[in-house]
């Protein structure tokens, strides 16, 4: 995957917690990226087993010229292991290790490494700065980017965790290259989340673009993932800790962590889950009366054509509605047991609602068949 123009670079604005996003190809060694990597007396590469082999040892190589000492630690793959006993791994590393304060931390994987990172750096010391390099689709154009942490609980999907900022992002294309078919449409989903939420172009620009997409072109990739961040970057600047602006990123997430959780963690990727999620939130905005019967047929179309699920999985033969009551009222926009979805209020704009329990049991019912 060649790339025939420079690193594109998106601001995130937080005060003097600001940081640069770069989106290219060949950015590891490319020496404007490199002198706003944080200094340190020693650097550490969190991966996974499954990207270890293909650039772990780029990233250390590029490292040793500018830490005396790099270590590696390299996780299981996978959503089952965003967990306590994998958390710990990365503390026994730097433990054993005798990382100080001034240990950086370098997250090199998809959005389970990067959230699982970024919560050890928040935590080791009480702080220590970390750099992410995210390696998948969805990890590229949502998760590496806010300073969202954490793990999750076998109740509740990242429920443990801590908002803490990268000192810098790094988004190379090169490594979608190796991303499995289903890993890319899974991040997809992500991209596809940011035009009925915010931009509405853009999602025009999506369903004209979605077969080069899923061809992994790579100018069209880096608009999608420069875009993706653009608009991110907006909602955090405005919302970092999501009291409120910022929970309209959720869309579709609510149904989706329910899904995730109740169909048991790594049976359907955060993109699937979340790509049919995205369609019962447009199903519930139908039946609230806030978007037409044409737009919930016009995304259900491009989700499926992306590759993602469109019919929700049952969680429960006896009582799947209650059983998706029960999960989605552990999802952290729940107010004293009372969920609250993100909603599409109007074509291009998106918004925080509560529906009675009866309707969304029409709503899960109608997306399961």
């Amino acid at each position: 995957m060649q790339s025939t123009f420079p690193p594109q670079r998106v601001d995130i604005d937080l005060g003097d917690r600001s940081y640069p996003i770069w989106v290219g190809t060949a950015l590891i060694d490319n020496p404007e990226i490199l002198a706003g990597i944080p200094k340190g007396s020693a650097a550490m590469v969190v991966t996974n087993a499954t990207v270890q082999p293909l650039y772990a040892q780029e990233l250390l190589h590029c490292l040793r010229g500018l830490y005396r000492q790099v270590h590696l630690v390299t996780l299981p793959d996978g959503e089952e292991f965003k967990t306590w006993q994998t958390l710990n791994l990365i503390f026994d590393a730097l433990l054993t290790k005798q990382c100080d304060r001034k240990t950086v931390l370098f997250a090199l994987g998809g959005g389970v490494v990067g959230d699982m990172t970024g919560f050890a750096a928040a935590s080791y010391m009480r702080g220590v700065p970390f750099v992410q390099v995210p390696t998948t689709l969805l990890s590229q154009v949502d998760s590496s980017v806010g300073g969202k942490t954490g793990i999750n609980h076998p109740l509740g999907k990242n429920m443990v965790g801590a908002f803490y900022q990268p000192h810098l992002v790094l988004c190379d294309l090169k490594t979608l290259s190796t991303l499995p078919s289903r890993e890319l449409s899974a991040g997809l989903a992500e991209v596809i989340k940011y035009g009925p939420i915010a931009d509405l172009a853009f999602l025009g620009w999506i369903e004209a673009n979605i077969d080069a997409l899923i061809k992994r072109d790579v100018t069209t990739l880096t608009h999608a993932v420069k875009r993706s961040c653009e608009i991110k970057a907006w909602v955090v600047s405005q919302d970092e800790r999501e009291s409120g602006v910022r929970a309209i990123l959720n869309f579709g997430h609510t149904f989706g962590h329910a899904i995730e959780a109740g169909m048991g963690y790594g049976n359907w990727l955060h993109g699937e889950a979340v790509g049919c999620g995205m369609v019962m939130a447009a199903r519930l905005s139908l039946a609230l009366g806030m978007m037409d019967a044409a737009y919930l047929e016009r995304l259900t179309r491009l989700i499926a054509k992306a590759g993602l699920p469109v019919i929700a999985p049952i969680l429960d033969k006896d009582d799947n509605a209650g059983r998706y009551l029960e999960l989605m009222r552990v999802d952290k926009k729940a107010e004293a047991g009372e969920i609250r979805f993100v909603v599409i209020d109007g074509k291009g704009n998106a918004t925080l609602q509560t529906a009675p329990d009866a309707l969304v049991r029409q709503v899960i019912a109608e997306s399961c068949v």
